[in-house]
């Protein structure tokens, strides 16, 4: 791969790019997924496709494709070349510091073998034994929006006019599956699921089935309650979105467009002092994890936020310019797009209080089990989603509730977080324990 890679760049040169670099991907990807024990689906892809960003002065282009040919490669790299001659120019663009390349590749241990060779009947038969003992848990859960098993592979490499080339492997399995429950004429559905770099480390499919069961069935006879403020929970893997967002605020392309409630605020308090919050780009067999960044950067370890205090930024070389700052370490890119700012494994910290004492901690309130909708603004931070979940009662989940609207801003529920949970879990590149918020607006009937 890195001899196409060389191969694509010397062409570019040739061509007349002052510099360029490339990015070649190699992936597979298998799917299995059953419903009520038939077979629903069975996918299996394969693509190998070149991204190549060349400068041209201080204009840039961006191409891809999945001709890799000889010919292939010099035609596509005189065509690039050609298209960033005609393109505005941009002083700011160009590639990395050379002294700010990555000079070692850790072993992060992305890579699972298994990966190499899909077995539909071990996917299927994961599928299964997931949906059968999830419907298995009670008589109410008679039907399955079904269960699916997946894996996918990819190997990526890099390299630019800058003399920088390396590569990597990686894999991920995920199961998952989707009961629905059906009571006295109401009927609910949710869903668990797990994901891993190692088939290995997958959980147990009867696990994920009993759990996606529980979750299900708490949601029957669900209602509406009264407009309110009150004290709310999010779930684990609800609290998780709210990670989302603070991301997208602190994104280099979020911040010199102007579109981030953050836009100026490093070094102050913009939360509760329990919040910490890291991007991790080397963590051992993490979903994010790469041992370079999309232009040749080492990836790297960043407080985000430090006891409340916004400490970085995330940059690319680009982004980094715009705001005269320097580059984290987290460029992204796809086949096809320039590189951008993007976290790598964006997490909270988890804080020293079990799921059970948060919940009794509440004298009345919400335990938010589901969002719904896209009402964020990301220039305001101002933030109203539909939601669903558990009502609480001095202390103890009474009944499931929902059409409901949760409200409030983004910058004052971080500042009200009062506790952060113990139960930190990673199933996939951003993640968050449960966590409380002193007060938020509950629009009901």
């Amino acid at each position: 791969m890195e001899g196409t890679l060389r191969r694509v760049l010397e062409h570019a040169t040739r061509a007349g790019a002052v510099g360029a670099d490339a990015v070649l991907v190699e992936s597979t990807a298998f799917a299995a997924g059953v419903r009520l024990g038939e077979i629903e689906k069975l996918t299996d892809a394969r693509e190998r496709r070149l991204g190549l960003r060349v400068f041209a002065g201080a204009s840039v282009a961006i191409a891809a494709t999945a001709d890799l040919s000889p010919g292939g490669l010099a035609r596509f790299a005189a065509d690039a070349v050609g298209l960033a001659r005609v393109t505005a120019s941009d002083p700011l663009a160009g590639l990395p510091d050379p002294s700010a390349l990555a000079t070692d590749a850790p072993d992060l241990d992305l890579y699972d073998e298994t990966a190499d060779a899909p077995n539909p009947d071990h996917a299927l038969a994961q599928a299964r034994t997931a949906e059968r003992a999830a419907l298995a848990v009670d008589p109410r859960l008679a039907n399955s929006e079904g269960a699916e098993f997946s894996q996918d592979a990819s190997t990526i490499a890099y390299a630019s006019t800058l003399g920088f080339a390396g590569s990597y492997r990686r894999s991920s399995f995920h199961l998952g599956v989707e009961p629905v429950a059906s009571h006295e004429g109401g009927m609910q559905r949710d869903f668990w699921y797990a994901r891993a770099r190692h088939l290995a480390r997958l959980d147990d499919p009867v696990a994920i089935g009993e759990r996606a069961a529980a979750r299900t069935l708490r949601r029957l006879g669900a209602r509406r309650v009264k407009t309110q403020e009150a004290p709310v929970i999010f779930e684990a893997p609800v609290a998780v979105s709210l990670l989302g967002h603070l991301a997208g605020a602190v994104t280099g392309q979020s911040l010199y467009r102007g579109t981030s409630f953050l836009l100026g605020r490093l070094g102050d308090t913009i939360a509760a002092p329990c919040m910490t919050v890291i991007d991790d780009g080397r963590m051992p067999r993490g979903h994010g994890s790469r041992p370079f960044d999309a232009e040749g950067l080492p990836t790297r370890r960043t407080v985000v936020v430090e006891r409340g205090v916004l400490r970085s930024y995330l940059l690319d070389t680009y982004s980094a310019k715009r705001l005269a700052l320097t580059s984290t370490g987290n460029a992204a890119r796809a086949i096809g797009d320039a590189p951008s700012a993007a976290p790598t494994n964006f997490y909270l910290e988890a804080g020293p209080h079990s799921f059970e004492s948060i919940v009794a901690s509440v004298e009345r309130g919400l335990l938010v089990t589901e969002l719904i909708g896209f009402g964020v603004n990301a220039v305001t931070g101002d933030y109203s989603r539909g939601a669903a979940g558990l009502w609480i009662e001095h202390g103890e989940i009474v009944h499931p509730v929902e059409e409901i609207t949760i409200a409030g801003n983004l910058l004052d529920m971080f500042r009200n977080v009062e506790m952060v949970g113990a139960d930190l879990e990673f199933r996939g590149a951003m993640a968050a324990p449960t966590l409380k918020i002193g007060h938020m607006t509950i629009a009901g009937s």
